[in-house]
């Protein structure tokens, strides 16, 4: 039988960078090995599921590049199957009605923290006879002695004491499955041949074996990936910055580009940092996910970045930064000067958001002038240089590099002064800053009309 596999987030949020590389590992499985990918929604959360987080997550997963095989499963709609392997557990004797109250379970926590024990249920109900008459949720009867072993295909043998191990409620009071419980039917009745999820779940996976062997199920191979940390090697969460996915997206990160980082945390290929999707799905290999929790670098993951923007041609540079120039009230009309001036920015800009940033001065006739720039740069002999330039520029008929370069030279040798003195004022009156582009570049770039209109406004600045 081919590898099924499957991600199943719930949808109380948006889809996390952990949840993301969890499901890229599943389907890069899957996708190796000519498996099947399932995508089962979680939702019996009722108060806390939307359906907005829902179609963020399925949002999120298209965005980056994830399709699922067939059609999207939903737990709230197999109801009826759980509250029928509830009753298989009750009738073949592996599951029992508790009646325990909040308060008493309470109690009995409390009772045995005071008494330095572990805090689980003391089997009160276990072996009396059930009350029909009052409220009760559904627990299973775990073993009490031995031990419950399975194999990690990231880690090898994990055994866990059964002592270790209380009966787990299945059922709530309510009628309402719980989330071990659901998983495990959900995962035998859809055929999963492998569990490959965050190593946060460990702990519930020696509960999920015995339900398995207790309802005569097949027990599937695991997988607990390492989790992802920030930089102070603490679980990867809000205090470190973005964390959803489309935060990412919203940074002017390319997909290809985040499946790329995503997967290198916690497995590799040899020396190799870049991948395509296809290498991706060519390489990948359960067995060579490294147990150790990974370390989320935004700087390693701008590189990645960049790396993925270079293979890109001019074309798709200027529409991944079109809406990001967009958001900030510019308009590209002419593609072949979006080109040239977005280009000239391609070594600085890692991310489209970069890029923009970087580019926009050439969209904007009205360029913000950074203060300092502009006393230091526009003072009045800066100004009497900057008209000394415009009045050579002026009458230039090819306005290109070279024949720029050429009345440059020529100020430098009339002068006596350096180029950094020339090239810092009329920088700071194109672009507002001292940070640019090459000025023979960008003059021919924004072309002799645009060029001459923004020394004059800035040749009208006050100092």
């Amino acid at each position: 039988m081919k590898p099924r596999v499957r991600f199943a987030p719930s949808p109380t949020g948006h889809l996390h960078i952990g949840g993301a590389r969890t499901a890229l590992f599943n389907w890069l499985f899957a996708r190796h090995t000519g498996g099947t990918f399932v995508l089962r929604i979680e939702d019996t959360d009722v108060e806390r599921s939307t359906k907005e987080f829902e179609q963020s997550i399925l949002d999120g997963m298209t965005w980056l590049g994830l399709d699922w095989d067939g059609e999207l499963v939903y737990q709230s709609q197999r109801l009826e199957l759980y509250k029928q392997h509830v009753q298989k557990l009750l009738d073949c004797g592996h599951a029992y009605r508790c009646t325990c109250t909040p308060e008493e379970l309470e109690a009995k926590r409390a009772a045995a923290t005071a008494a330095k024990q572990k805090p689980k249920y003391d089997g009160t109900c276990r072996n009396r006879p059930a009350d029909p008459s009052k409220p009760a949720a559904i627990r299973f009867k775990a073993p009490q002695e031995g031990t419950t072993t399975f194999h990690d295909l990231c880690r090898g043998t994990i055994s866990f004491e059964n002592t270790e191990l209380d009966d787990l409620i299945i059922a709530r009071s309510d009628g309402t499955p719980t989330y071990n419980f659901t998983v495990v039917v959900d995962d035998v009745t859809m055929q999963m041949t492998h569990i490959i999820r965050g190593d946060d779940h460990i702990n519930n996976t020696p509960r999920q074996v015995l339900l398995y062997q207790a309802l005569g199920y097949p027990v599937p191979e695991f997988a607990h990936l390492p989790m992802i940390y920030g930089p102070d090697k603490k679980k990867l969460s809000k205090r470190h910055g973005a964390t959803s996915v489309f935060e990412f997206k919203d940074m002017g990160f390319l997909p290809d580009a985040m499946l790329n980082y995503l997967a290198r945390l916690g497995w590799a290929h040899g020396d190799q940092e870049i991948f395509t999707r296809d290498e991706l799905i060519q390489h990948f290999d359960l067995y060579k996910v490294h147990s150790a929790p990974a370390i989320f670098d935004m700087e390693k993951l701008r590189w990645v970045n960049s790396q993925h923007l270079a293979k890109k041609s001019i074309e798709e540079i200027v529409e991944g930064t079109r809406p990001f120039l967009e958001a900030r009230g510019l308009t590209i009309t002419d593609t072949a000067y979006a080109a040239k001036a977005i280009g000239s920015e391609r070594e600085r800009g890692r991310t489209f958001v970069e890029l923009a940033d970087a580019s926009e001065f050439y969209f904007r006739d009205d360029v913000n002038f950074d203060d300092a720039s502009v006393q230091k740069w526009l003072n009045a002999d800066g100004k009497v240089l900057l008209q000394k330039i415009r009045d050579r520029l002026a009458p230039l008929e090819s306005f290109t590099e070279a024949s720029i370069a050429e009345i440059f030279k020529a100020l430098v040798a009339e002068t006596g002064l350096k180029m950094v003195n020339l090239a810092q004022p009329i920088r700071v009156a194109l672009t507002g800053t001292t940070v640019s582009p090459g000025v023979y570049l960008v003059l021919s770039i924004l072309g002799k009309d645009r060029a001459l209109k923004r020394i004059d406004r800035a040749l009208t600045l006050a100092t």
